[in-house]
């Protein structure tokens, strides 16, 4: 047998990361700008980085030895610097965003720009606007939106705070009338905010109860930030595993609390100074806040999955294990079939879902724009879609980044590998903006009320609107469901149709259901899932088709992964596609098999790419902040220098020695002599 070579492993994983990169066959670059929009993009992220990494405060490295409470001061002093910087620089929005996005940091200011600045944006009152818009731009006060309550989420009717009008002072008064209508976790809250968008139940002085209704409160004073009088505010406390440290959730009570009439959010509904109610054009329209928030939830999703994806493909890249290759060195961990299959998949989901929330924002800055001018027709189908695309991209992206972390064996429960931290920061995206199992029961309800129409009304067919245009299929005009063969798994179209055919069956299926019938208890996320998979597959199928305006081999391996991606899809949707019919067995074989096989052949034809597609991502080592994911493969000396700065290493003899450690080991010792004295004499 001949001698196993003599290898520096260290030394390998650089050349290993090296050979990776030069087999790769796409243009960075160019995939680099498909992804963020642009060369001009890319070139403002750039220029905002170089910046934001010469500031000491900003390093990523130490973070993790921090107890909250010095968490949260770091993050106020980063908060404080990017102003400052914004300032010095003259940042516009755009800027500004970008180097938010950059830091990739949990702070505060978070939910004032993405929860109380759009609230006012989009429901603020000319007189509201002129009196503190400037205010709240600049972040001379900042802000929180204060929804969920202690004894109720996301069934937002039945919040209990009240906002009863008092028509003799032209005040609204402010009251939390149980334990349970205490505002809870309200990002910002706890420490930090000084004013809030505050959901309340609105009470007329006839004692009508309108429903909640949106109101500016300021919380703490401007001059010492002490909480104002009859306002009862604080921290919640550390969340599970330590997640989201920095980050401030807190309480608030309300002790019948005054504020002007002018401080309701009445750009759509209003309170007149006699007390009368005007009415909104749409119920939902206090809901604008929340439709912006889970609209920029699915372009950080991609994103997010796509820094899980770059770690764990990274290293699994340099990480050399088990079976030895044809050079007698052991086999790279990214080539098992068992590892390609699980993050080669997460790859193709962080592509979609970035290109994916493109189009989101984009369909939500148009409805808008309609309600601009009070055209609330795309509002209830916007709501239904960004509900199950909510859903959908959190349940996806909680999986794949707990997968991703698992594929790195290990290390991957490291601190310093990254995917824990992200893991754990992103797990409340199930929960916040609403709870996933209770969005699903929305998309259904849309979904069925649109059936019954189109099954009611062929002329209802030409009137669906884009995400539910698999229901098309349901009329009597429509083509036939595809036949599945071999040759169905290689076909874009016929991929994209079965999954629209899933969709639109099940929910025909249980829209047919009698009123007395029984349905499972997972109804409603089996049916949520089929038709939000049915919409993003149906966009997939027009990225793939819009590729023409990529290189011809990027466009090649770019289409390969997002072919993955709608393989994925039906893989995943096999039990519905057998339950529903449209795949049968016939007794001959496993009806599944092709489907597998051409999985398996899709992950081989990416993987050459593997290295260069997360290159694609363009996240700097500061930026992912991974000691398994640095860009050069040198994981172990970049793993080796991070437990350096473990502050325990900083004793040779840890303080716990003497007090604890050495009692313990005399009392043992003690012991085990008299042991030995006793068996000597037997």
């Amino acid at each position: 047998m001949a001698p196993r070579p003599r290898v520096d492993v260290n030394q390998q994983t650089a050349a290993d990361m090296n050979a990776a990169r030069s087999q790769t066959s796409i243009s960075v670059q160019t995939v680099r700008n498909y992804l963020y929009g642009g060369q001009k993009v890319w070139d403002l992220r750039q220029r905002l980085e170089k910046i934001l990494v010469q500031e000491p405060l900003f390093d990523k490295q130490h973070r993790d030895f921090l107890g909250r409470t010095d968490q949260y001061i770091r993050a106020a002093a980063i908060i404080n610097r990017l102003t400052e910087l914004r300032r010095i620089h003259g940042w516009s929005q755009e800027e500004y965003n970008t180097a938010s996005s950059l830091l990739s940091e949990v702070v505060s200011i978070t939910l004032h720009d993405v929860a109380f600045q759009p609230v006012f944006l989009g429901q603020g009152s000319p007189a509201l606007m002129e009196s503190y818009w400037d205010l709240v731009h600049e972040k001379g006060i900042q802000g929180c939106y204060l929804q969920t309550e202690l004894g109720h989420g996301t069934n937002v009717a039945r919040l209990e705070t009240t906002s009863t009008y008092i028509p003799e002072t032209q005040e609204f008064e402010l009251n939390s009338p149980s334990l349970t209508s205490t505002k809870w976790w309200i990002g910002a809250l706890g420490k930090s905010a000084t004013h809030g968008a505050v959901q309340a139940k609105l009470i007329l002085p006839n004692g009508k109860d309108m429903g909640p209704h949106l109101f500016f409160v300021q919380l703490r004073s401007l001059e010492d930030h002490k909480p104002l009088r009859g306002i009862t505010v604080g921290d919640i406390g550390p969340k599970a595993s330590g997640g989201m440290a920095a980050q401030d959730q807190g309480f608030a009570r309300f002790d019948h609390v005054r504020i002007p009439r002018t401080n309701m959010f009445s750009k759509f509904a209003e309170v007149t100074i006699e007390g009368s109610y005007i009415q909104p054009p749409h119920a939902k329209l206090s809901y604008g806040g929340m439709m912006y928030i889970r609209a920029t939830m699915i372009p950080s999703a991609g994103w997010t999955i796509a820094k899980a994806a770059t770690v764990a493909i990274r290293y699994t890249t340099v990480r050399r294990q088990g079976e030895l290759d044809a050079k007698g060195l052991e086999r790279q961990v990214l080539t098992y079939p068992s590892t390609y299959y699980r993050l080669l998949p997460i790859l193709s989901r962080a592509f979609v879902f970035i290109e994916l929330g493109r189009y989101t924002i984009k369909a939500l800055t148009q409805m808008q724009e309609r309600l601009a001018s009070r055209d609330t027709s795309l509002l209830p189908e916007m709501h239904a879609l960004l509900c199950g695309l909510k859903v959908f991209v959190t349940t996806q992206g909680i999986i794949d980044i707990e997968t991703a972390r698992r594929s790195m064996g290990g290390h991957g429960y490291s601190a310093f590998a990254g995917l824990g931290r992200l893991y754990i920061e992103y797990l409340p995206s199930a929960t916040f903006e609403g709870d996933n199992f209770v969005l699903d029961g929305q998309v259904v309800r849309a979904a069925t009320k649109l059936c019954k129409a189109v099954l009611s009304s062929t002329s209802a067919v030409a009137e669906l609107p884009l995400p539910s245009a698999y229901l098309r299929l349901l009329s009597t005009t429509s083509e036939a469901p595809p036949q599945v063969t071999a040759s169905t798994w290689h076909d874009v179209r016929s991929v994209v149709l079965l999954l629209e055919w899933r969709a639109a069956l099940m929910v025909k299926n249980f829209t047919q259901t009698p009123a007395s019938g029984d349905v499972d208890a997972n109804v409603n996320q089996r049916l949520a899932r089929a038709i939000t998979e049915a919409f993003v597959a149906a966009q997939v199928g027009e990225m793939i088709n819009n590729l023409t305006n990529l290189p011809s081999e990027d466009a090649r391996v770019v289409g390969c992964l997002y072919r993955l991606y709608l393989l994925t899809s039906a893989e995943s949707a096999l039990v519905d596609l057998l339950s529903v019919g449209l795949i049968r067995h016939t007794g001959a074989g496993d009806p599944t098999q092709d489907l597998r096989l051409a999985v398996k052949a899709l992950c081989l034809e990416v993987l050459p790419n593997a290295i260069g597609l997360t290159d694609a991502f363009g996240f700097s080592d500061w930026s992912l902040d991974s000691a398994l994911g640095v860009s050069d493969g040198r994981v172990y000396e970049a793993l080796w220098k991070r437990v350096q700065m473990e502050p325990m290493n900083k004793y040779e003899v840890t303080p716990a020695y003497a007090p604890y450690i050495r009692p313990m080991l005399q009392r043992g010792q003690a012991a085990a002599q008299q042991k030995m004295k006793l068996k000597s004499r037997l």
